[in-house]
């Protein structure tokens, strides 16, 4: 039997290369395959194989002190749904390009905002009603297939876009708002948080575990609507058979979860393809240049 596990821990960390090294000869020696960052404010990893070995590479990194406490989420998958083994050594464990605005120490990042459990959202959200608003932390394409009802979405196509992207005065009326940060396992808004609050947020949550954490709370019953998008081979996550289809295909608009990748290599962009369409393998704008160039070869 095989799974997924993703984690992240903000903890200082004195040789990243070190742990570099440590952790891809523990994979290597699993047979695990994925991605892990480790940088001097911790590690971030999303990591496939046989069950058994995800137990004991679980229990060998919590041997190092400044992983003990790292919370394991568990996905369905395998092996199979990653490329390869990346184990890589970064400034940041997830880019934002604030490394010199994020301070970490043994609890996790200094200063971010509350952490809140599902449970915990929902109370909230009983108490404090429409005040209460849901920040995206994730990039605009993630968000079209999954959301939490009534978000507010930034049009970032990469992390490293929300420094900037806060700055936008469009956002000022949300500082004096109980606002709800969430991301697909919350490590995003672990910093995300953090630079909404240094920007003059003034009540500022985050979403314990992220949208992983919530669906095993409440799947399709509660506040959360469509597909989570994973970076892995699976591409999208639904927790039940309830979840809906949000996102929209991008050459008819009938909803769908489904993403692919356009068949110009050089475009590769990601485009939401229904069943319908399945066939029509470019994007739109490639798809009508692919046809320009047909009639001229006419």
């Amino acid at each position: 039997m095989q799974k997924i596990i993703l984690y992240y821990k903000f903890a200082p960390i004195s040789d990243p290369v070190a742990v570099r090294l440590w952790q891809r000869t523990l994979c290597e020696k699993l047979d695990l395959k994925g991605r892990i960052i480790v940088s001097t404010q911790g590690i971030n990893g999303t990591l496939g194989g046989d069950l058994a070995d995800l137990k004991t590479y679980i229990k060998e990194t919590k041997t190092h002190d400044a992983f003990k406490g790292t919370a394991f989420k568990w996905s369905d998958g395998g092996r199979a749904d990653f490329p390869k083994l990346s184990v890589k050594v970064r400034a940041e464990i997830v880019t934002f390009g604030a490394a010199d605005e994020v301070k970490v120490d043994e609890t996790g990042v200094v200063g971010g905002g509350k952490h809140l459990s599902p449970e915990a959202v929902h109370q909230l959200v009983a108490e404090r009603g429409d005040d209460v608003v849901f920040f995206d932390g994730r990039n605009a394409y993630e968000a079209a297939v999954g959301k939490f009802k009534g978000a507010v979405v930034p049009s970032v196509a990469h992390t490293r876009d929300f420094a900037t992207e806060l700055a936008d005065p469009k956002y000022d009326s949300l500082k004096d708002k109980p606002v709800i940060t969430y991301c697909t396992g919350g490590i995003r808004c672990e910093v995300l948080s953090l630079l909404m609050k240094n920007r003059g947020f003034k009540e500022v949550y985050q979403l314990d575990g992220g949208i992983a954490k919530y669906g095993e709370a409440y799947a399709d019953d509660g506040l959360w609507e469509g597909s989570l998008y994973v970076f892995d081979g699976r591409m999208g996550h639904k927790f039940s058979d309830k979840a809906k289809d949000i996102g929209q295909c991008a050459h008819c608009e009938a909803t769908t979860s489904n993403y692919e990748n356009c068949a110009n290599k050089v475009c590769n962009r990601l485009m939401l393809v229904c069943g319908e369409c399945a066939d029509k393998r470019y994007c739109p704008g490639c798809a009508v240049a692919q046809n320009s160039l047909q009639k001229s070869v006419r």
